[in-house]
């Protein structure tokens, strides 16, 4: 009886114990959370209970399963150990992890709430989630290391390569090249501010918004909901344009092709007109001159302002698309116009050739009067 229940006594005070110790954090980070509403921290950590519960709950475990002396237990001593330690340490790099998550989500939301710059939250939302990303690599490949450590094969294994490491790595290194490449690049752009997360950029002709930044590629969101996934190393090795780049605020142009008897003035002012209604537009600058001219045209160009690329899109098409309406209504004169005529006919058909030759209309004529009877004079 004694040895049927004390497996079961081991095992329930283990879960008990751990099931208490979770409570108790829980309760202390959360009056810790009530009493601190500056930082998010302590609200964080609380997810960590579930990772710290197993972490618990093995560590016990594993430092008293040889007290149940039941016999599977001792038949198989080592090999529950083992599985007891790999268990403990998958645990413990989850509850790493978490950790570290809420760490850095509480410094970046004490940065966020107290910045009221857009510019420095996005560079610093884009730095956080690269750290978060290396450091959930650097703790994987620790764990993952260790974990194969606790193997006597593997620690043999791993003590007979160390001869050839050199090149091993010097092989892995050439073999990895390319990803290496985009991993140096993804740090450069996370410290190097090249480019943030909602920045506007134009790459490869595609206009879309930074999405998403990993130290391996880029997702670039097209304005027609289309993902473009790059390599972290185009943006380190090739040129593009980054509309967000020392401001959001942005300057476009609306370029119309019109008659030479266009009313430039009453134009500037219904532009204003215009730009006064449309909510897009920033208030900061405007314009309205005639930038070229043709024998049969001119070109006239309006500048507005917006305050990001969006708004600039919006106020250009609502300037085309009213300033086209109210010439048509207002001034059809001014739209450009096609200067047709009737063609003359053929030189042949006018006039004879140079060497006296008759052309075919001119011989026609005359054999209608040759065939023709002589007038006599009667009636």
């Amino acid at each position: 009886m004694n040895e049927a229940l004390r497996p079961l006594t081991v095992l329930g005070g283990s879960v008990g114990l751990t099931l208490l110790l979770g409570w108790a954090a829980d309760i202390v980070l959360r009056r810790l959370d009530e009493r601190h509403h500056e930082t998010p921290l302590w609200g964080l950590l609380r997810r960590c209970r579930v990772p710290l519960q197993v972490v618990l709950l093995t560590a016990l475990l594993r430092g008293s399963y040889r007290q149940t002396h039941g016999a599977f237990i001792a038949h198989n001593d080592n090999r529950i150990g083992q599985l007891l330690s790999l268990v403990l340490i998958a645990a413990g790099a989850w509850l790493l992890i978490r950790i570290a998550s809420a760490a850095v989500e509480s410094s970046y939301a004490r940065y966020a709430s107290a910045t009221r710059d857009p510019m420095r939250v996005r560079r610093v939302r884009t730095q956080v989630l690269l750290i978060m990303r290396i450091v959930t690599a650097v703790v994987v490949v620790v764990a993952v290391a260790a974990m194969l450590l606790t193997f006597p094969d593997m620690r043999a294994i791993g003590t007979s390569m160390l001869a050839s490491a050199g090149i091993i790595g010097i092989v892995a290194g050439v073999a990895a090249q390319s990803t290496l490449g985009n991993l140096f690049a993804g740090f450069q752009i996370a410290f190097g501010d090249m480019v943030r997360i909602g920045d506007t950029v134009v790459v490869d002709g595609e206009w879309g918004v930074i999405d998403e930044v990993t130290l391996t590629y880029l997702a670039v969101r097209t304005w027609d909901e289309r993902r473009i996934t790059m390599p972290v190393s185009y943006f380190t090795s090739k040129p593009f344009e980054n509309w967000s780049r020392g401001g959001a605020q942005m300057t476009g142009t609306v370029f119309f092709q019109l008659d030479h008897s266009a009313p430039i003035t009453l134009m500037r002012q219904k532009l204003l007109e215009i730009l006064q209604g449309c909510e897009a537009w920033d208030g900061r600058a405007w314009s309205l001159a005639v930038t070229d001219t043709t024998p049969t045209s001119i070109e006239v160009r309006a500048v507005v302002t917006a305050k990001d690329a969006d708004d600039i899109w919006t106020v250009r098409c609502a300037v085309r698309e009213q300033l086209i309406t109210w010439l048509a209504d207002q001034h059809p004169y001014a739209l450009p116009h096609v200067a047709t005529a009737q063609a003359p006919a053929p030189h042949e058909d006018r006039f004879p050739h140079a060497d006296g030759v008759p052309t075919p209309r001119l011989r026609r004529a005359g054999a209608q009067r040759e065939t023709a009877p002589p007038d006599t004079g009667r009636g």
